[in-house]
């Protein structure tokens, strides 16, 4: 039974309020000017009853997550953490900062040890394995300081792209952030997921990284938080990070 034939279900109102989109008289308006979709289809009329638990709500294109289950976390990853769960040496890794949570968390994607910076945590699924697949393209944005001047071409380099030994990669985006004591900051956005991909990609050409943190993952930012915390994703990043794998 599809969410428009459930008269058992919530009414539409009602379930936009519960989920902090707006109070019911608001969400009705919503409602009225067509802003509203359930299961990809614009919804008008006033009292549809939809099953929370099934059905696919958006309000301007951003999708509403109607789950109280479900958790997502930003961590500013520290230096010499390790990006799994446990670790057998007894290394310190992103586990042991959500091992007190009653919620059963994994992280998205990895950071090595020594790259600081943004790192999720969720129990959504459905949502962490598209954001870890390179099919949906979602971008990555890390800071990098570098030894030396960094040469005017190099950006129009990369994104052209360079060959690496397993396979071609190229940045989205690429700009020089600042020049200090013989030292250059740089922020790449690329989509590529592969391992030590920022940290080859600038020893291929010639510029080997000395820090790195990733500041971004879509339009999820960093912020200034101390290493080692964490915040929980506000509503519209969560849309956000949806709308950017097509959910």
């Amino acid at each position: 039974m599809t969410s428009d034939q459930a008269p058992e279900g919530v009414r539409l109102q009602k379930v936009l309020s519960k989920a902090g989109i707006a109070s019911r008289r608001a969400a009705e308006e919503l409602i009225a000017q067509g802003r509203v979709s359930v299961d990809g289809r614009t919804v008008r009329e006033q009292g549809l009853r939809v099953d929370p638990e099934q059905a696919v709500i958006h309000v301007d294109g951003t999708r509403v997550i109607l789950r109280e289950d479900l958790l997502y976390l930003a961590f500013n990853k520290p230096k010499g953490v390790h990006s799994t769960m446990t670790d057998d040496q007894g290394r310190p890794c992103v586990g042991d900062y959500v091992r007190h949570r009653a919620e059963r968390l994994f992280h998205v994607g990895r950071l090595d040890a020594d790259t600081e910076g943004l790192l999720l945590f969720t129990n959504d699924g459905d949502l962490a394995h598209r954001l870890m697949h390179p099919s949906y393209h979602v971008p990555k944005t890390y800071l990098a300081e570098v030894d030396g001047t960094v040469p005017r071409g190099l950006g129009k380099q990369l994104r052209a792209g360079i060959e690496l030994e397993d396979g071609p990669i190229k940045v989205d985006a690429f700009r020089v952030k600042d020049a200090y004591a013989g030292k250059t900051l740089i922020e790449i956005v690329l989509h590529e997921g592969r391992k030590h991909i920022v940290r080859r990609l600038l020893a291929e050409v010639g510029f080997p990284v000395r820090q790195l943190v990733r500041t971004a993952i879509g339009d999820v930012q960093l912020g200034n938080p101390k290493p080692g915390t964490m915040r929980r994703l506000t509503r519209e990043e969560v849309g956000g990070l949806y709308r950017a794998v097509g959910l």
